[in-house]
């Protein structure tokens, strides 16, 4: 595939796109709203603008240590913080108010990524993780604007599926990036291995090692008394299909677990999908938008946003979803910082050096199905020496890879014009 027949495949696809916000919307209101922005009609920004793109809320929880230091060095600019869906858009909103600009980003099609690029004018832009657009790319590099993506990460499954479908594209694509700052060795040689530039190619560090979260106390205490002093066991971040083998799993086991599960999915649109699926299998499930104390229920449902790190707080022992399923698993490190006992399953290639570091420091248990989970949940929740272990590991491990921020912000001076 080259630029010009990705282009063609985008502007026939565009009206399935809009069509799909369109049903999406029907369902989560958000996703019908602002669709203007996306199609590049944003207002003119006159100031200096230093553009940091976080596809969703994982992406910008971990962009917030770069875009705090942002915020601190140059306040000669302002921030834009561009996401893909309203679960981004709300959580910068909700962290930082008016101290940053928000756009959702744009449809990667040269009609509309020059007007966007036109109208905000960064001058510099920084993308997290995982984000090849060439038609963006192909823009940032026509205007002669730095560009750089950071965190990055490329899977062994990802690079397969770019050397398959689009090698030549990706190569041209990622050679017109200024610098490509990889999260591990392993990633910066896959983004060699698919055509990037050596000299583009620096392994800084993982910045989510940087975060130092933590809880809000009033929030935390407001929980507590929700549990009516049970333990806890937090599933974070769960998708379809992991629900119902945790059910299915705690039914098996229900006598053996003294402990209240709180479970939050991955997904807002999901909340009531989860919770029927609990009333279905005769589990005594409550919402925490109910605000009622969890006396004789099994199962709270954390339909509440902005609130997983006072889950984290609460907990006794946190399993990390989307790694029953092959979602490969979410950001190990936040339960990690506050030295909370992590289980994950077998999907993790999305956190692959994380969760082997992690297993190796004996800072995490990993399981292969639902059964095995809730065998290590009783283990851990009869054995406080073990979890506490366990947890202290953990965030000593965290501590031990800061550092990439520094990194960042070095290469980010070098490039921004003076």
């Amino acid at each position: 595939m080259n630029q010009t027949l990705y282009n063609l495949i985008g502007y026939l696809l565009l009206p399935i796109m809009l069509l799909r916000f369109f049903f999406k919307g029907l369902t989560t209101p958000a996703y019908g709203k602002r669709i203007g922005e996306r199609l590049g009609f944003v207002d003119i920004i006159p100031e200096g603008i230093i553009w940091v793109h976080c596809v969703s809320v994982g992406e910008f929880r971990a962009a917030t240590v770069l875009i705090d230091a942002l915020i601190k060095q140059y306040p000669q600019y302002k921030i834009l913080v561009t996401s893909t869906t309203p679960t981004g858009s709300q959580a910068i909103r909700d962290t930082y108010q008016d101290k940053v600009l928000h756009y959702y980003f744009p449809f990667d099609l040269p009609l509309i990524v020059n007007r966007y690029v036109k109208k905000i004018n960064p001058k510099i832009c920084i993308l997290l993780e995982t984000e090849i657009w060439p038609s963006l790319y192909h823009t940032l590099h026509k205007n002669n604007i730095p560009s750089l993506l950071v965190n990055a990460r490329l899977s062994p499954r990802s690079l397969e599926k770019y050397q398959k479908f689009a090698p030549k594209l990706a190569q041209q694509t990622l050679n017109k990036l200024n610098v490509i700052a990889t999260q591990n060795r392993n990633s910066a040689q896959r983004f060699i291995t698919l055509g990037a530039s050596k000299d583009k190619v620096i392994m800084a560090g993982n910045i989510k090692f940087e975060l130092n979260p933590t809880a809000n106390q009033a929030i935390s205490k407001q929980l507590n008394a929700l549990t009516d002093k049970r333990k806890v066991v937090v599933f974070a971040s769960t998708h379809k299909g992991e629900e119902a083998q945790i059910i299915e799993a705690y039914g098996k086991q229900k006598n053996k677990i003294d402990a209240l599960l709180i479970i939050i999915p991955r997904h807002p649109e999901r909340f009531n999908e989860v919770y029927k699926l609990a009333q279905k299998h005769k589990i005594n499930i409550i919402k925490r938008s109910d605000n009622q104390i969890c006396d004789h229920c099994d199962i709270l449902l954390g339909d509440s946003m902005g609130e997983m790190m006072n889950y984290f707080d609460i907990a006794n022992v946190v399993f990390m979803g989307g790694s029953l399923v092959k979602t490969g698993g979410h950001n190990m490190l936040e339960p990690a910082a506050l030295a909370k006992p992590i289980i994950f399953g077998t999907y993790v290639f999305n956190f692959a050096e994380i969760s082997t570091d992690l297993l190796n420091q004996n800072a995490a248990i990993q399981v292969q199905n639902a059964d095995e989970l809730f065998v290590e949940i009783t283990r851990l929740l009869t054995h406080d020496n073990t979890a506490e272990s366990l947890g202290n590991n953990a965030q000593q491990y965290l501590q031990s890879k800061q550092g990439a921020t520094d990194k960042l912000m070095q290469k980010i001076t070098s490039l921004l014009p003076q």
